[in-house]
């Protein structure tokens, strides 16, 4: 288990103070606040030892490529049932192996994507004491992390992200113009459009792949969406600045996702690996397609059939990378369940119940996520008193 960060302040990293103006706001434990600028940072010549990861974790890439399935979604609009078995079997051999697939004609207009890459240079290059008037809170998923140097003292990753959250039944169809109001103001209305649009767009492909990834597992087609048509999602726009240490940290440590699925658009400098096979293979950048992963929560949902696999994120000494993730969540008191057709005498049910808000809180404020999140949630989950296991 990873180190919570505690309330020291990390002595390399930098400080930022807030103005007089914030101070006079209620005070937490600390008076300032550690963030991440990675230009300071690099003129310090050596990589804070904050940043260093071992000899373990930066195990190098062989330089192979996952050899991952290309699925044409189209076959969905079209219904064509020929073309949609054939999509499942590869959905299927894939997910049982790694978890990764990647998609194309999935329905999200490129120039969607290309605005919303705008929106996120717009974002992190917003001046630092704006992007920490926006800044995640303990416990919480939304808003500004520099590096989560609010979270952990070691191993930190080489990295911005700005999160939100976005839920499937919300009536207003402002939702997240709203939330960049709020924390923004009312300068930033346009980064919220657009990012509404994206998400609208995640919701209708989440609910599509739902659909393909029921077939191939030989469950009824609308069970899994009709399990997240009432979710609570995750939209994180991640920026991973240059490096020239690159060999000596990452931009996201190896980790498996705790949530159910996650889409991912990168751009075309590459970065993302999956450990399959005890080596580190690169996942193509296509800028047609989405890359898709199986998290832990829909392993669970599959009575563990689908491989939720540990992945990693390289920083770039010369170029900078940006990527747009969404992450597919249900209803937070909903139970995780595999259906009944997924238990057999010979493949018993292998999770206990549980809820995404209990993982959620489990990974948010107890434990930092790496390969083992969610056996170590369980071990967390059925020791506690306040949370009885029926397992």
């Amino acid at each position: 288990m990873s180190p919570i960060m505690n309330s020291s302040c990390v002595e390399t990293l930098l400080q930022y103070h807030p103005s007089q103006q914030q101070q006079q706001q209620p005070k937490d434990e600390n008076s300032s606040v550690l963030f991440f600028d990675s230009n300071l940072l690099q003129k310090q010549g050596e990589v804070p030892k904050e940043f260093l990861w071992s000899l373990g974790d930066m195990v190098s890439t062989t330089q192979e490529e996952l050899k991952e399935p290309l699925i044409d979604l189209g076959i969905m609009k079209n219904n064509d049932e020929e073309a949609i078995a054939i999509a499942a079997k590869h959905v299927r051999e894939a997910c049982l192996k790694h978890g990764f697939f990647q998609v194309i004609n999935h329905g999200v207009d490129q120039n969607l994507i290309h605005d919303a890459y705008n929106e996120t240079d717009t974002i992190f290059k917003l001046p630092l004491s704006k992007k920490m008037t926006a800044k995640r809170k303990p416990g919480g998923v939304s808003g500004y992390s520099g590096a989560h140097a609010d979270r952990y003292s070691s191993k930190l990753p080489w990295k911005e992200t700005f999160s939100f959250q976005y839920n499937y039944q919300n009536s207003s169809n402002t939702q997240v113009i709203d939330y960049f109001k709020s924390v923004l103001g009312e300068e930033h209305q346009q980064t919220g459009w657009v990012y509404e649009k994206y998400c609208e767009a995640m919701k209708r492909l989440s609910l599509v792949i739902t659909e393909l990834l029921a077939i191939s597992l030989g469950v009824d087609r609308l069970h899994y969406k009709s399990f997240f048509e009432d979710g609570d999602s995750i939209m994180r726009c991640n920026y991973y600045p240059t490096c020239k240490s690159c060999s000596l940290t990452l931009g996201t440590g190896s980790h498996t996702d705790p949530t159910s699925l996650t889409i991912l658009h990168q751009d075309q400098v590459g970065g993302l690996e999956v450990f399959i096979d005890n080596k580190w293979l690169g996942v193509r950048p296509r800028p047609e397609a989405l890359v898709i992963n199986i998290g832990d929560t829909f392993m669970a949902l599959s009575n563990g059939r689908y491989k939720s696999c540990m992945h990693r994120a390289l920083v770039n000494a010369e170029r900078e990378r940006r990527s747009l993730v969404f992450f597919l969540c249900p209803r937070k008191d909903k139970t995780i369940r595999p259906p009944n057709n997924l238990l057999t005498k010979k493949q018993p049910r292998k999770y206990p119940d549980f809820t995404w808000s209990n993982l959620f809180e489990f990974t948010q404020n107890h434990y930092r996520t790496d390969s083992a999140t969610l056996q170590s949630f369980f071990h967390w989950h059925c020791s506690s008193s306040t949370m009885p296991s029926n397992f």
